[in-house]
This record gives C-alpha cells, sequence and structure tokens, in this order.
C-alpha cells in the first residue's frame, strides 16, 4: 500500500511541478512533511541538499531518495517512477503541440504565466530551506539568538563566490560540506554564537 501511495504522491508532484526540477520541491515538502508526514522538515532539507549535489535532475534524485527513507528500494522505484512518468506523458504531448500552434498568442501567454508561476516556486522552496538553515526546526524568529551564525557566514561566503567568481557550484557544495564539518566538530558554532548574539544586542 505504501508503495502505491507513495507512486501517487509523486505522479502529483511530477504532474503539477512546471519549471524544472527546483519548482517541485515546495510540492515535495507539502506532500510527504506538511500531508503524509513521512519526513521532517529536517529531513526533507538533507534530502534536498544531498539531491542537489548528486548528479541529475534534482527532483527525482529527491523523489529516489525520499522513497528510500520512507520505503526502502521498494520505494524509490516507486517514487522515482511517479515523479517521471508524468513529465513523459505531458512533454511528448506539448512537444507536438508547440511545433504545432508555437506562434499561438494564447501559447506564448500561458508559457509566460507558467514562468512566473516557477520562479514562485523555487522562492518559496529556498526560502524555507533558508529558514531551517539559520533558526533550525524553531522556524524563523526576531530574536538574533536563535540564529546560527555559522550557517550565516557560511552562506554569505558561498553566495559571494558564487556571485563574484561563478565557479563550478560542484567546488562550492563540497568545500562547504567539509567547511561545515570542521566548524561544527571543533564546535565553532558557539564562537560564532557568541559574536553574532553580542553584535545584535
Amino acid at each position: 500500500m505504501i508503495y502505491f501511495q507513495l507512486f501517487l504522491s509523486f505522479f502529483q508532484i511530477g504532474l503539477f511541478s512546471f519549471g524544472g526540477g527546483l519548482a517541485a520541491l515546495p510540492l515535495i515538502q507539502s506532500r510527504l512533511v506538511d500531508i503524509r508526514g513521512w519526513l521532517t522538515l529536517a529531513e526533507f532539507a538533507d534530502i534536498v541538499t544531498v539531491s542537489e549535489m548528486t548528479p541529475g535532475p534534482i527532483a527525482i534524485n529527491a523523489a529516489t531518495f525520499a522513497g528510500t527513507k520512507i520505503a526502502g528500494l521498494g520505494g524509490a522505484l516507486a517514487a522515482t517512477l511517479g515523479c517521471v512518468l508524468p513529465s513523459c506523458i505531458i512533454v511528448t504531448l506539448l512537444a507536438w503541440l508547440y511545433d504545432r500552434y508555437k506562434e499561438s498568442p494564447a501559447i506564448r501567454g500561458a508559457l509566460t504565466g507558467l514562468r512566473s508561476t516557477a520562479a514562485a516556486l523555487i522562492f518559496s522552496a529556498g526560502l524555507s530551506i533558508l529558514i531551517l538553515s539559520f533558526w533550525g526546526s524553531g522556524g524563523f524568529t526576531l530574536d538574533g539568538s536563535s540564529i546560527d551564525f555559522t550557517a550565516v557566514i557560511m552562506f554569505a561566503a558561498g553566495l559571494f563566490l558564487l556571485r563574484k567568481f561563478k565557479p563550478n557550484p560542484i567546488f562550492i557544495l563540497l568545500g562547504s560540506g567539509l567547511l561545515g564539518a570542521v566548524c561544527y566538530l571543533v564546535e565553532f558554532t558557539e564562537l560564532f554564537h557568541k559574536i553574532g548574539v553580542g553584535f545584535y544586542k
């Protein structure tokens, strides 16, 4: 039964996630964390992180990892198939329609609307992960003492490097993973936390 539920959930995700893999993330969060309760928000964020680091489309990677976490190998197969199948059907139909009616104002307008919505979906997923990274599972608060300043500094450094030097994102991911492991291992977190709270006050 769990396999069918996973297939159906990811079929719905695949059916409505316009705008690429990143646009599927808030739908995955909604179905698996908020509605089904199969994953915690922290587990979802971990799955997104690993899915981003591994080769392949992030939505399919996330489906495979989530399916494995929830129901093992069978769950991975059910979730991945459910995520991929709608795209295969829809893209085949859309390719035919686009080739036939690509000059139609209605088609152009529909694509413009979908692009805007896709941007909103991506922003929503990114904001959820950002809040979880900075404030933890407790959510956003105005209290500066609850902020993880190590995560804030690493976010700022990664964003600066990506915008300034435009390196391969893989290097940023690997570097941040190693730096994070070292920082949290030697408990630099407490030092940054004290500095940040002092500054905040």
